[in-house]
């Protein structure tokens, strides 16, 4: 049996925007450099979101923290437990209130690695005015999923990731 196949052809595809301001999510959650890895963890954990910009106390993007960063930080990171002095082990160990911790009380070695010693250190970005045609380009010549909308000044002032720009295509 010869079937053929038929295949309709759709019309051309448009980026629905006139700028990059037009694709962008304006004011976006962005992550301080100097922020523990433990507080942009609760960051993107609490948002739902893989990654965010970093930015350093100017405003300005200097990076991107994504989960990838983090996993990777985890995974290097070698902390060996030291041991528990006899006295602990021997006394009632209370809080200052009073209450007793109990048997299965530890104490936790609060990482303090910031964000910047993590993050990813590169900036992908276009002005507010850049065309849709840049903004799509330079995301598939970085190969990229998003991308820093920084004005004049560089300051952030939106992110554009992949999905904003196929949200925007009729």
């Amino acid at each position: 049996m010869n079937s053929a196949l038929k295949t309709k052809t759709l019309g051309r595809l448009t980026l629905n925007a006139e700028t990059a301001a037009d694709l962008m999510t304006p004011n976006p959650v962005s992550i301080s450099d100097t922020a523990t890895v433990r507080e942009a963890i609760a960051i993107l954990a609490d948002r739902g979101f893989s990654a965010a910009p970093v930015i350093d106390k100017t405003g300005r993007p200097v990076g991107v923290l994504s989960q990838s960063d983090i996993l990777i930080h985890d995974r290097e990171k070698v902390e060996y437990a030291t041991p528990v002095p006899e006295y602990y082990a021997k006394s009632d160990l209370t809080t200052e209130s009073g209450e007793s911790l109990g048997a299965g009380f530890q104490v936790e070695k609060a990482d303090s690695t910031q964000v910047r010693d993590i993050m990813t250190p590169v900036v992908f970005s276009v002005p507010p005015d850049a065309p849709p045609r840049r903004v799509v380009e330079d995301m598939v010549g970085w190969k990229v999923h998003r991308l820093f909308v920084a004005d004049e000044s560089g300051v952030l002032v939106g992110v554009i990731s992949a999905l904003d720009v196929l949200q925007r295509l009729g």
